[in-house]
């Protein structure tokens, strides 16, 4: 498995949330073994200059705080992008660690149909608007380079803009919309063949009071025989074993339960946290 995030230059200087992951990136038990930042640098956060936006040159230099490298490639040139893409995987793959590829591109239109960058941006849209567009600048070079010819280049632009008409001509024809179609990975008995959700009724979970007694007493025992426990812990085991024999719970022993039913059952818990770790709760 690959981990891969895309993100925006003005999310990536700006949001907490990218801070917070690459300080999780390389802790025991929270590590993906290495994320692919792949950051979609237009250079312009919705309409706000770089210069407004963030105190340093860059956006992606907040991965500096874990020492990832960061490749900044040029997006017009697409097998530059490539190259830059197979080292970044190769050096997630070799050493476990995040790595960020910054694409300094720019955005050709508006951030929708109703923007219009020229007011914020009038200098910079001027230098957009003059700006070949990648695809073309490729092609040229590629026709140029004997790679492909021009006719090879425009039966496929053809058969992609097929695709695109054929799909839009469908889609008027679709009077239903399936929800399942729209999620990523549907679980399996989850819908009706028609798509529609099944009952949202659970099946009833009760289990003995001898199993619940059970997990009761191992939930108050030591597991190890003449281990001094702190005195201040024994008070709250001895309360819990007491209750179990007088048949009542608190919140605690409750979530105690739940988890040693499920455990019981051969499914795997796992908590985490460090107020799970000192056993505040």
């Amino acid at each position: 498995v690959m981990s891969i995030l895309l993100h925006g230059d003005a999310a990536f200087a700006g949001q907490g949330v990218v801070y917070e992951t690459f300080h999780l990136s390389d802790l025991p038990s929270y590590t993906t073994n290495g994320t692919i930042h792949v950051v979609v640098n237009n250079q312009i956060g919705f309409t706000t200059d770089p210069r407004m936006a963030r105190s340093s040159p860059y956006p992606t230099d907040v991965a500096r705080v874990v020492n990832a490298p960061i490749f900044h490639v040029n997006a017009d040139d697409p097998e530059a992008v490539m190259y830059v893409c197979s080292v970044a995987a190769e050096w997630r793959n070799t050493f476990n660690k995040d790595v960020v590829v910054d694409l300094v591109c720019y955005r050709r239109r508006g951030h929708n149909e109703m923007d219009e960058p020229m007011f914020t941006q009038p200098l910079m849209y001027k230098q957009i608007h003059k700006q070949v567009p990648v695809l073309k600048k490729y092609a040229d070079k590629l026709i140029a380079d004997g790679t492909v010819t021009l006719q090879e280049f425009e039966e496929e632009i053809a058969k992609y803009d097929r695709i695109c008409e054929e799909a839009y001509t469908r889609s008027k024809d679709n009077k239903i919309l399936h929800i399942k179609h729209w999620l990523d990975s549907p679980w399996p008995g989850f819908f009706t063949v028609d798509g529609e959700p099944k009952s949202m009724s659970c099946p009833a979970t009760g289990i003995s009071e001898e199993l619940l007694t059970h997990i009761g007493n191992v939930a108050s025992s030591v597991p190890v025989e003449d281990f001094k426990i702190h005195s201040g812990l024994s008070r709250i085991l001895k309360a819990r074993s007491e209750m179990t024999k007088n048949r009542l719970v608190d919140w605690a022993l409750a979530e105690y339960m739940a988890f040693g039913s499920v455990l019981k059952e051969g499914i795997h818990v796992r908590l985490s946290g460090q107020d799970v770790e000192r056993g505040t709760f």
